[in-house]
Protein backbone atom coordinates (compact mmCIF):
# COMPACT_ATOMS: atom_id res chain seq x y z
CA UNK A 1 0.00 0.00 0.00
CA UNK A 2 1.23 3.31 0.18
CA UNK A 3 0.62 3.04 3.74
CA UNK A 4 3.41 0.40 2.90
CA UNK A 5 5.92 2.48 1.09
CA UNK A 6 9.30 1.42 0.69
CA UNK A 7 10.89 0.33 4.19
CA UNK A 8 14.56 1.07 3.45
CA UNK A 9 13.84 4.55 4.24
CA UNK A 10 10.94 3.97 7.12
CA UNK A 11 11.06 1.92 9.98
CA UNK A 12 7.66 0.17 9.59
CA UNK A 13 5.36 -1.07 6.56
CA UNK A 14 1.88 0.64 7.27
CA UNK A 15 -1.23 -0.68 7.12
CA UNK A 16 -4.60 1.02 8.04
CA UNK A 17 -5.43 1.82 11.81
CA UNK A 18 -8.94 2.83 13.05
CA UNK A 19 -8.39 5.45 15.53
CA UNK A 20 -6.39 8.60 15.24
CA UNK A 21 -3.83 8.00 18.66
CA UNK A 22 0.18 9.36 18.74
CA UNK A 23 2.38 6.98 17.20
CA UNK A 24 4.49 5.71 19.65
CA UNK A 25 8.09 5.93 19.18
CA UNK A 26 10.73 3.11 20.15
CA UNK A 27 10.74 -0.84 20.22
CA UNK A 28 7.82 -1.44 23.39
CA UNK A 29 8.25 -4.69 25.10
CA UNK A 30 4.65 -5.53 26.14
CA UNK A 31 3.54 -6.44 29.31
CA UNK A 32 1.83 -9.92 30.23
CA UNK A 33 -1.44 -7.88 30.72
CA UNK A 34 -0.44 -6.90 26.98
CA UNK A 35 0.28 -9.53 25.76
CA UNK A 36 -2.75 -11.74 26.42
CA UNK A 37 -4.80 -9.11 24.47
CA UNK A 38 -2.34 -9.33 21.95
CA UNK A 39 -3.60 -13.28 21.50
CA UNK A 40 -6.83 -12.52 21.77
CA UNK A 41 -6.89 -10.12 18.78
CA UNK A 42 -3.81 -12.08 17.32
CA UNK A 43 -6.55 -14.98 17.49
CA UNK A 44 -9.57 -13.37 15.79
CA UNK A 45 -7.02 -12.54 12.47
CA UNK A 46 -6.29 -16.03 12.50
CA UNK A 47 -9.78 -16.97 12.59
CA UNK A 48 -10.70 -14.84 9.74
CA UNK A 49 -7.61 -16.19 7.76
CA UNK A 50 -8.73 -19.91 8.14
CA UNK A 51 -12.42 -19.10 7.42
CA UNK A 52 -11.43 -17.36 4.07
CA UNK A 53 -8.90 -20.24 3.17
CA UNK A 54 -11.86 -22.40 3.17
CA UNK A 55 -14.54 -20.42 1.84
CA UNK A 56 -12.76 -19.11 -1.25
CA UNK A 57 -13.81 -20.58 -3.89
CA UNK A 58 -13.67 -19.46 -8.05
CA UNK A 59 -16.46 -17.27 -9.10
CA UNK A 60 -15.60 -14.84 -5.90
CA UNK A 61 -14.29 -11.60 -5.96
CA UNK A 62 -11.66 -9.89 -3.96
CA UNK A 63 -14.80 -7.47 -2.41
CA UNK A 64 -16.50 -10.56 -1.54
CA UNK A 65 -13.84 -11.60 0.92
CA UNK A 66 -13.67 -8.21 2.32
CA UNK A 67 -16.69 -8.10 3.14
CA UNK A 68 -16.51 -11.31 4.58
CA UNK A 69 -13.11 -10.62 6.78
CA UNK A 70 -15.13 -7.01 8.07
CA UNK A 71 -18.22 -9.05 8.74
CA UNK A 72 -16.34 -11.56 11.30
CA UNK A 73 -13.80 -9.46 12.62
CA UNK A 74 -16.56 -6.86 14.33
CA UNK A 75 -19.03 -9.93 14.99
CA UNK A 76 -15.70 -11.15 17.43
CA UNK A 77 -15.53 -7.54 19.00
CA UNK A 78 -12.72 -5.88 16.81
CA UNK A 79 -12.24 -3.17 14.46
CA UNK A 80 -10.05 -4.19 10.91
CA UNK A 81 -6.69 -2.42 11.61
CA UNK A 82 -6.07 -2.01 7.77
CA UNK A 83 -9.51 0.34 6.82
CA UNK A 84 -9.07 3.83 7.29
CA UNK A 85 -5.31 3.53 8.12
CA UNK A 86 -3.65 6.26 5.75
CA UNK A 87 -6.70 5.69 3.58
CA UNK A 88 -6.85 2.63 2.61
CA UNK A 89 -10.22 1.47 1.87
CA UNK A 90 -11.10 -2.11 2.83
CA UNK A 91 -10.33 -4.54 5.75
CA UNK A 92 -8.17 -7.16 3.65
CA UNK A 93 -5.11 -6.68 1.14
CA UNK A 94 -6.39 -8.98 -1.58
CA UNK A 95 -3.41 -9.99 -4.20
CA UNK A 96 -3.40 -12.05 -7.25
CA UNK A 97 -0.74 -13.87 -9.38
CA UNK A 98 1.65 -10.83 -10.11
CA UNK A 99 -0.25 -8.15 -7.61
CA UNK A 100 2.56 -8.12 -4.42
CA UNK A 101 1.44 -6.20 -1.60
CA UNK A 102 -1.48 -3.84 -0.55
CA UNK A 103 -3.94 -4.88 -3.66
CA UNK A 104 -7.54 -2.84 -2.93
CA UNK A 105 -10.31 -5.82 -3.43
CA UNK A 106 -12.31 -4.84 -5.91
CA UNK A 107 -16.37 -6.68 -6.91
CA UNK A 108 -15.06 -6.48 -10.40
CA UNK A 109 -11.69 -8.87 -9.49
CA UNK A 110 -12.89 -12.13 -9.83
CA UNK A 111 -11.17 -15.56 -8.17
CA UNK A 112 -10.19 -17.94 -11.09
CA UNK A 113 -9.08 -21.80 -11.00
CA UNK A 114 -4.96 -21.60 -10.66
CA UNK A 115 -5.08 -17.99 -8.88
CA UNK A 116 -2.17 -17.46 -6.29
CA UNK A 117 -3.93 -14.95 -4.12
CA UNK A 118 -2.39 -13.60 -1.03
CA UNK A 119 -4.79 -12.25 1.59
CA UNK A 120 -3.31 -9.91 4.46
CA UNK A 121 -5.76 -8.72 7.38
CA UNK A 122 -5.36 -7.23 10.32
CA UNK A 123 -7.65 -6.56 13.79
CA UNK A 124 -7.54 -3.88 16.38
CA UNK A 125 -9.04 -5.37 19.38
CA UNK A 126 -8.46 -3.40 22.94
CA UNK A 127 -5.79 -1.93 21.57
CA UNK A 128 -3.80 -3.77 20.40
CA UNK A 129 -3.35 -4.82 16.74
CA UNK A 130 -3.01 -8.56 15.48
CA UNK A 131 -1.56 -8.98 11.78
CA UNK A 132 -0.91 -11.54 9.49
CA UNK A 133 -1.09 -12.71 5.72
CA UNK A 134 -2.05 -16.26 4.00
CA UNK A 135 -1.25 -17.17 0.03
CA UNK A 136 -3.89 -19.82 -1.26
CA UNK A 137 -3.51 -21.57 -4.50
CA UNK A 138 -7.05 -21.89 -6.22
CA UNK A 139 -8.14 -25.09 -6.22
CA UNK A 140 -5.10 -26.00 -8.44
CA UNK A 141 -2.36 -24.42 -9.58
CA UNK A 142 0.99 -25.41 -11.47
CA UNK A 143 3.86 -26.81 -9.97
CA UNK A 144 5.74 -23.55 -9.94
CA UNK A 145 3.05 -21.67 -8.39
CA UNK A 146 2.81 -24.75 -5.76
CA UNK A 147 6.60 -24.76 -4.83
CA UNK A 148 6.71 -20.82 -4.95
CA UNK A 149 4.08 -20.89 -2.19
CA UNK A 150 5.13 -23.66 -0.57
CA UNK A 151 8.64 -21.96 -0.17
CA UNK A 152 7.06 -18.50 1.07
CA UNK A 153 5.14 -20.58 3.82
CA UNK A 154 9.16 -22.22 4.76
CA UNK A 155 11.10 -19.50 4.49
CA UNK A 156 8.83 -17.47 7.17
CA UNK A 157 8.97 -20.40 9.25
CA UNK A 158 12.77 -20.85 8.88
CA UNK A 159 13.09 -17.15 9.92
CA UNK A 160 10.30 -17.71 12.79
CA UNK A 161 12.80 -20.65 14.25
CA UNK A 162 15.33 -18.10 14.76
CA UNK A 163 13.65 -16.01 17.59
CA UNK A 164 14.33 -15.87 21.09
CA UNK A 165 15.87 -13.49 23.22
CA UNK A 166 19.43 -12.46 22.49
CA UNK A 167 19.61 -13.55 18.81
CA UNK A 168 19.63 -10.99 15.86
CA UNK A 169 17.09 -9.75 12.99
CA UNK A 170 19.69 -10.57 10.74
CA UNK A 171 19.70 -14.09 11.85
CA UNK A 172 15.88 -14.12 11.18
CA UNK A 173 16.99 -12.15 7.88
CA UNK A 174 19.50 -14.94 6.98
CA UNK A 175 17.42 -17.99 7.36
CA UNK A 176 14.32 -16.34 5.24
CA UNK A 177 17.28 -15.06 2.52
CA UNK A 178 19.02 -18.40 1.88
CA UNK A 179 15.85 -20.38 2.06
CA UNK A 180 14.56 -18.66 -0.41
CA UNK A 181 17.79 -17.79 -2.89
CA UNK A 182 18.08 -21.70 -2.34
CA UNK A 183 15.16 -22.34 -4.12
CA UNK A 184 15.67 -19.98 -6.71
CA UNK A 185 13.57 -17.36 -6.02
CA UNK A 186 13.68 -13.58 -5.03
CA UNK A 187 13.53 -11.69 -1.70
CA UNK A 188 11.79 -8.65 -2.35
CA UNK A 189 13.06 -6.06 -0.75
CA UNK A 190 11.22 -2.49 -0.96
CA UNK A 191 8.78 -4.26 1.51
CA UNK A 192 9.41 -5.55 5.20
CA UNK A 193 7.99 -6.80 8.64
CA UNK A 194 7.84 -4.76 11.48
CA UNK A 195 7.30 -4.37 15.40
CA UNK A 196 2.95 -4.64 16.00
CA UNK A 197 1.30 -3.91 18.75
CA UNK A 198 -0.60 -0.83 20.24
CA UNK A 199 0.59 0.33 16.47
CA UNK A 200 -0.29 -1.61 13.56
CA UNK A 201 3.54 -0.51 12.71
CA UNK A 202 6.00 -0.37 15.22
CA UNK A 203 9.73 -0.51 15.32
CA UNK A 204 11.48 -2.71 14.63
CA UNK A 205 11.92 -2.89 10.84
CA UNK A 206 11.55 -7.08 10.48
CA UNK A 207 14.04 -7.51 7.22
CA UNK A 208 13.98 -10.25 5.02
CA UNK A 209 17.47 -10.20 3.55
CA UNK A 210 21.12 -9.53 4.84
CA UNK A 211 21.57 -5.37 4.99
CA UNK A 212 23.58 -3.08 6.72
CA UNK A 213 20.83 -0.27 6.30
CA UNK A 214 18.52 -1.17 8.68
CA UNK A 215 19.56 -1.55 12.27
CA UNK A 216 20.32 -5.36 13.58
CA UNK A 217 18.36 -5.31 16.52
CA UNK A 218 18.63 -7.74 19.81
CA UNK A 219 15.72 -9.11 20.93
CA UNK A 220 14.19 -9.29 24.18
CA UNK A 221 11.28 -10.87 25.51
CA UNK A 222 7.94 -9.37 25.11
CA UNK A 223 8.80 -7.69 21.67
CA UNK A 224 6.04 -8.85 19.79
CA UNK A 225 7.24 -8.63 15.34
CA UNK A 226 5.12 -9.71 12.46
CA UNK A 227 7.39 -11.77 10.50
CA UNK A 228 6.70 -11.63 6.42
CA UNK A 229 8.91 -12.54 3.73
CA UNK A 230 7.58 -11.69 0.01
CA UNK A 231 9.06 -13.99 -2.59
CA UNK A 232 8.91 -13.17 -6.27
CA UNK A 233 9.48 -16.31 -8.93
CA UNK A 234 11.28 -13.39 -10.97
CA UNK A 235 12.34 -10.19 -10.65
CA UNK A 236 12.59 -8.96 -7.17
CA UNK A 237 11.88 -5.34 -7.75
CA UNK A 238 8.11 -4.23 -7.93
CA UNK A 239 6.21 -1.21 -9.01
CA UNK A 240 3.08 1.22 -8.20
CA UNK A 241 0.22 0.97 -10.02
CA UNK A 242 -1.86 3.77 -10.75
CA UNK A 243 -4.29 3.35 -8.02
CA UNK A 244 -1.10 4.67 -5.70
CA UNK A 245 -1.29 1.45 -3.33
CA UNK A 246 -1.13 -2.16 -5.69
CA UNK A 247 2.27 -3.29 -6.05
CA UNK A 248 3.42 -5.35 -8.93
CA UNK A 249 6.12 -7.87 -10.35
CA UNK A 250 7.96 -5.39 -12.92
CA UNK A 251 8.22 -8.66 -14.83
CA UNK A 252 4.73 -9.78 -14.74
CA UNK A 253 6.14 -13.06 -12.29
CA UNK A 254 3.79 -14.46 -9.68
CA UNK A 255 4.57 -13.63 -5.72
CA UNK A 256 3.68 -15.21 -2.74
CA UNK A 257 3.76 -13.73 0.75
CA UNK A 258 3.46 -15.26 4.55
CA UNK A 259 2.97 -13.62 7.75
CA UNK A 260 2.31 -14.39 11.30
CA UNK A 261 2.52 -12.16 14.89
CA UNK A 262 5.16 -13.86 17.12
CA UNK A 263 6.05 -13.31 20.51
CA UNK A 264 9.87 -13.13 21.59
CA UNK A 265 10.52 -15.45 24.95
CA UNK A 266 13.30 -16.24 26.77
CA UNK A 267 13.91 -19.49 25.29
CA UNK A 268 12.50 -19.03 21.54
CA UNK A 269 8.86 -17.78 20.27
CA UNK A 270 5.11 -17.90 20.43
CA UNK A 271 3.18 -17.62 17.26
CA UNK A 272 0.22 -15.39 18.23
CA UNK A 273 -1.81 -15.77 14.85
CA UNK A 274 -1.33 -19.71 14.51
CA UNK A 275 -3.82 -20.84 12.55
CA UNK A 276 -4.08 -24.27 13.42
Amino acid sequence: MKIFSNLLTAPAKPKPRPVKKKQRRGIEIKSEREIEIMRQSCKIVATVLKEISQIVKPGMTTADLDAYAEKRIREMGAIPSFKGYHGFPASICACINNEVVHGIPNKKKVIRVGDVLKVDTGAYYQEFHGDSCITIGVVEVDPEAAKLIRVAEEAMYKGIEQVKAGAYLLDIAGAIQDHIEANNFCVVEEFTGHGVGRNLHEEPAVFNFRTKNLPNVKLRAGMTLAIEPIVNAGSRFTKILSDRWTAVTIDNSLSAQFEHTVLVTDTGYEILTDRS
